[in-house]
């Protein structure tokens, strides 16, 4: 049991969610002020992907990081800002039988130093590592891509730039990774493992699952689970029984009730009540920082 738990909220994300909930942020001005109206509510730290302003779709223009992030820097409320560095590596294939060429619709393949465009430009305290290669949608021909080479390049260069990588763990060989990359001194202690549960074709949200993947952390690390959909509030209280910490958010799950519509702050609030109401102290930014020995630029 871990009983003092922070709170990660996740702002949009890069899914097909704008047109399900009018709560989804798309422009840097929405994104930036629901990640603020999170951290108002208990949130110590968003996680931030950006769209683009005119279609909704999921995208990595540095300029778009750099207008959510000024916004939420300057805000009255602190917050720890942890930037997505997961986009860059989509591929979608041709089809069963012609898989090549990759479609030109989803497919977006980026090089390591050009998926860190906007970590180097904005020096946030977190980036995020997807720590392996895996099917990502149901159906269809899209891969999520994130080759050893390619992990090894970003995290050397995370390193560099005194970022904290939160490492992204969709199955067990994704900890083969971690340990891997923490071997060859890539990774900084503390090690901050973001356990994501329920993803269609990676770990299932079943108690016995999650409790096999934190048994396979490396010592010490410092770890939050969250499940997608309708087990994401359940899971609150899964991840701190398990040890770890929480992740809510639009991102991942649009609901906070039977067919009520959920904003950030929200979801935020009732994670805190979850918490709080078994007698869980829920962790502040500040506290954030010093267990994550993290660095505000």
């Amino acid at each position: 049991m871990n009983w003092d738990v922070f709170v990660t909220c996740a702002i949009t994300g890069a899914g097909e969610t704008t047109g399900k909930s009018p709560h989804v942020p798309v422009t840097p001005a929405e994104i930036a002020a629901s990640a603020i109206d999170a951290a108002d509510a208990g949130a110590a730290v968003v996680h931030i992907h950006v769209r683009d302003p005119d279609t909704g779709v999921g995208a990595r223009a540095t300029e778009l990081y750099a207008e959510v992030v000024e916004r939420v820097r300057a805000a009255a409320v602190d917050v720890v800002v942890n930037l997505t560095a997961g986009m860059g590596g989509d591929l979608v294939l041709g089809g069963d039988e012609a898989p090549l060429p990759p479609s030109p619709d989803g497919t977006d393949m980026a090089g390591a130093t050009e998926r860190l465009d906007h970590v180097r430009t904005l020096r946030p305290e977190i980036c995020t590592l997807d720590c392996g290669t895996m099917n990502f949608a149901s159906g269809g021909d899209y891969v999520m891509v994130n080759t050893p080479g390619v992990l090894r390049s970003m995290a050397r260069q995370v390193q560099e730039l005194g970022v904290r990588p939160e490492l992204e763990v969709f199955d067990t060989g994704h900890l083969v990774m971690v340990r891997e990359m923490l071997a060859d001194g890539l990774i900084d202690e503390p090690v901050m493992v973001q356990l994501c549960m329920g993803i269609a074709y990676g770990a299932p949200d079943d108690p016995t699952t999650l409790l096999s993947l934190v048994n396979l952390l490396p010592p010490g690390a410092v770890f939050s689970a969250f499940s997608i959909g309708r087990m994401q509030l359940p899971y609150v209280a899964m991840a701190a029984l398990a040890g770890g910490n929480v992740r809510v958010g639009l991102e991942d799950n649009l609901y906070v009730g039977p067919k009520q519509l959920a904003t950030n702050a929200e979801l935020v609030a009732r994670a805190v009540r979850i918490l709080e109401s078994m007698n869980v102290r829920v962790q502040g930014p500040a506290e954030v920082r010093d267990r994550l020995a993290l660095t505000k630029h």
